[in-house]
């Protein structure tokens, strides 16, 4: 891994709205649609009018530091973003391109939490403790493979 490459930890969908997201190993990213089996694929999740959706990512860092300032500990995948990384600072790529995987991606803002985060989890604090690293919103550009293991890398 350079100093400018991630990798994906691990990638999680949620085929319906308020559905518990599922780890898995492999999934299609499709071009302007985003990950086959997630409810946004479908446009059916809670954010599905708001661009960037199709796609989220957050450091693993980020949440290990959740973790360590507020004592809140999330579970692989309860943060209900669909790839969590490893050695990328994700909030650098918002207006650019990036390979996550096969994918081509483009960073379009910062996914800050919400109150349906919290309301969700049914735990006070996520929210306060998710701000400015709660991960990235992006559009798919070009679809391919994303895998557990997979680089993340700035085009």
């Amino acid at each position: 891994m350079t100093a400018e490459e991630g990798r994906v930890e691990r990638v999680h969908v949620a085929p319906e709205q308020g559905a518990p997201p599922e780890r898995v190993e492999t999934v299609e990213a499709v071009a302007e649609r985003g990950l086959r089996g997630d409810r946004y694929f479908r446009e059916s999740g809670t954010f599905a009018d708001r661009e960037g959706s199709n796609l989220t990512l957050i450091e693993a860092e980020a949440l290990d530091a959740v973790e360590a300032d507020y004592g809140v500990d999330l579970d692989p995948g309860v943060h209900r973003r669909n790839v969590t990384t490893r050695g990328v600072a994700l909030n650098h790529l918002v207006g650019e391109r990036f390979r996550v995987g096969d994918a081509l991606c483009v960073g379009v803002e910062l996914c800050e939490p919400c109150s349906y985060l919290e309301r969700h989890l049914e735990r006070e604090g996520v929210r306060e403790a998710l701000v400015h690293r709660g991960g990235l919103r992006a559009t798919v550009l070009d679809g391919g493979e994303i895998a557990a293991g997979d680089s993340v890398t700035p085009e």
